[in-house]
């Protein structure tokens, strides 16, 4: 587990997007005792990138705030079978009996019976992993401000994934598309110059696409690879719910949009219908691009 961890982490600072997130608070406390009684230094060193990241967790002021100061084990905890049998609960000695079979009698005291008032049973404490779980403030939804919209989302993506593109799911897009609750934009990626091998500029859409994960509720988007090795570029059709750029509603989703240069589309335009169409096919003449189709991703 700790060499998968510390591949996982070679270019990574947090386990996942770029800061202190849900992930990193759970596995950091599940090797919180790990690293404190076990992960002793000749061990710690095969695997500088998990240690890095577990450091750079517990030194979180909210991490802190929690667990206090965490000390790194020096020496790993050695299994003392004296102590662990001290700590057992000893067996009770069967009372003596007196001759005869009998057991001797205990001489009985009398108690008064005293009336325990009820108390409330004492809260549950919450371990280290719960405390700093429930101390991670609640994100706000970027979009709660928007009024409720009549095209569901969900419903077209599953048109999409499940049925004929060209026949039904872009009939029922255009069929239902809400234009005032809803906005069309293009993006184009800004240095075609710096895309070298198709397979590495694949993995630039990918990762923008894990990096926008929370988005996809709100949002979908067809983005095309053109060309081929060292003559290649990326652009692509994203839908958004309102009229804003969604990227800038979240400092989360801010990595990799400046990237692109971003024209938002009249939906009503045949221009616009025409893109939609060839971007969510990945088929027809492209005439903006220039380049053949090589691949496309989609964010649903």
């Amino acid at each position: 587990v700790l060499a998968v961890l510390n591949q996982h982490l070679n270019t990574r600072t947090f386990l996942v997007g770029e800061r202190v997130s849900l992930a990193d608070i759970t596995v950091a406390c599940s090797m919180l005792w790990l690293y404190k009684q076990v992960l002793e230094p000749s061990f710690r060193q095969s695997y500088p990138n998990a240690t890095r990241w577990f450091t750079t967790c517990v030194n979180q002021p909210q991490f802190k705030a929690v667990l206090g100061e965490v000390k790194l084990c020096e020496k790993m905890a050695q299994f003392d079978a004296k102590k662990f049998a001290d700590m057992q609960p000893k067996k009770e000695t069967p009372p003596k009996k007196e001759k005869g079979g009998k057991e001797a009698a205990k001489p009985q005291e009398k108690k008064e019976k005293k009336k325990e008032e009820k108390k409330p049973a004492p809260e549950e404490e919450m371990d280290d992993c719960d405390a700093a779980l429930a101390s991670e403030p609640k994100a706000k939804d970027p979009f709660a401000h928007l009024p409720k919209s009549s095209f569901v989302m969900d419903e077209f993506k599953r048109k999409y994934s499940n049925e004929d593109t060209m026949k039904v799911a872009i009939p029922h897009f255009w069929e239902h598309f809400d234009h005032e609750g809803y906005s069309i934009w293009y993006g184009q990626y800004k240095y075609p110059e710096e895309l070298t091998l198709t397979f590495k500029s694949c993995n630039l859409i990918t990762g923008m696409f894990q990096r926008l994960d929370k988005l996809r509720k709100n949002a979908f988007a067809s983005v095309i690879l053109f060309g081929t090795n060292n003559d290649s570029s990326i652009s692509g059709i994203w839908i958004f719910r309102g009229q804003d750029l969604a990227f800038t509603l979240s400092q989360d989703w801010q990595i990799d949009y400046e990237s692109y240069d971003w024209r938002k589309l009249d939906s009503k335009s045949e221009e616009c219908k025409t893109m939609v169409k060839e971007y969510f096919a990945w088929e027809g003449t492209f005439e903006h691009v220039g380049k053949d189709f090589n691949q496309g991703k989609i964010f649903k």
